[in-house]
């Protein structure tokens, strides 16, 4: 499907795109592949990775400016949707700037998408979305509603919106990993409680999450990796085996356990080998054979939560994905 395609990225400089697009570019040699995002100094140092590739292209711009964005999606055919505000505390304490990115963005490219006959467009979202307890994940699951309700949006259009949700993207920049790699040296890791679980994810199998989401989609399904959960003390001590840990307590947001599915969901989640589906509550779309394909309904009482998962990543396995992955752990 994306094969010679025209595809664009938004806030493409960011670690999902520095992964999407090499893993692209091999897999699919697209026709062009555009890295949209509002950072310069980003997309300066991006570029240096593909010399003369005339198939990669940037394009300065902000999710937040329409006009800038019906300009660059002249000619695509599919859309990653990875621009977001997503620091936690960032989010809590700018919140207006949060909702303009998260939001007001959405609302621009579900419109330009449409006015611009872009095939598909898949949007990330993240396990903060679901019973959101920030202003981060309350953003985004607005985010998710309106790419689900762009579907009908779209009219007579053929545009059609997925999202795809996952957690924490393990050695991301600004992410847990790195910073406890930073702290290693000085013998003491921050541990906000002991008690708390993430899910864990690497950017490979985020990619290959939106690749499966372009192929499967008829539009408005919510794609949910099935991936391992860690405990937080168990993560320190695989980045700093001989530290000691400093309980610091829960940052303002942040949750105790991390959710991808909520019990509201269950009415309409279905279950595959290798992830779940949320399909869409509205127009009956849940009961649709062709949206459900092979899926399996989960009870009506499931949820999806890190505390509950079935599969657990153990600290000797991370242990060994820090030592194959140091090179690039924190730099994308």
């Amino acid at each position: 499907m994306l094969a010679g395609s025209n595809i664009l990225i938004t806030g493409g400089t960011g670690s999902f795109g520095h992964t999407f697009v090499p893993m692209t570019l091999a897999k699919y040699n697209p026709q062009r592949l555009v890295i949209f995002s509002r950072d310069e100094m980003k997309q300066w140092e991006m570029a240096k990775r593909y010399g003369n590739d005339e198939r990669v292209r940037f394009f300065i711009g902000d999710v937040r400016d329409k006009d800038r964005l019906s300009r660059a999606l002249d000619g695509i055919d599919y859309v990653v949707h990875a621009a977001a505000t997503k620091i936690v505390p960032t989010a809590e304490y700018n919140p207006f700037e949060c909702v303009k990115t998260n939001i007001i963005g959405a609302m621009n490219l579900i419109d330009v998408c449409i006015d611009r006959k872009v095939k598909r467009v898949v949007a990330l979202s993240t396990d903060k979305a679901s019973s959101p307890a920030n202003l981060y994940g309350a953003t985004k699951l607005a985010s998710d509603k309106l790419f689900v309700a762009g579907n009908s949006y779209a009219g007579a259009h053929e545009t059609r919106f997925g999202v795809v949700r996952y957690g924490n993207v393990m050695g991301s920049r600004g992410s847990v990993i790195p910073f406890f790699l930073s702290l290693a040296p000085q013998g003491c890791l921050p541990i906000t409680d002991p008690r708390m679980t993430r899910f864990m994810i690497t950017l490979e199998q985020g990619v290959e999450l939106v690749w499966h989401a372009f192929e499967d989609m008829v539009g408005g399904e919510i794609y949910v990796k099935k991936i391992p959960s860690m405990n937080i003390a168990d993560i320190a001590r695989a980045c700093a085996p001989s530290a000691s840990h400093n309980i610091v307590g829960i940052r303002p947001g942040e949750k105790l356990h991390e959710q991808m599915i909520g019990s509201e969901d269950a009415l309409y989640t279905y279950e595959y080998s290798e992830h779940f589906k949320i399909l869409p509550a509205i127009n009956h779309w849940y009961n649709d054979p062709n949206r459900i394909k092979n899926g399996k309904r989960v009870d009506e009482t499931f949820t999806y939560s890190s505390d509950n998962n079935p599969d657990w990543m153990s600290t000797e396995m991370l242990m060994q994905w820090v030592s194959s992955s140091s090179e690039k752990i924190g730099k994308l």
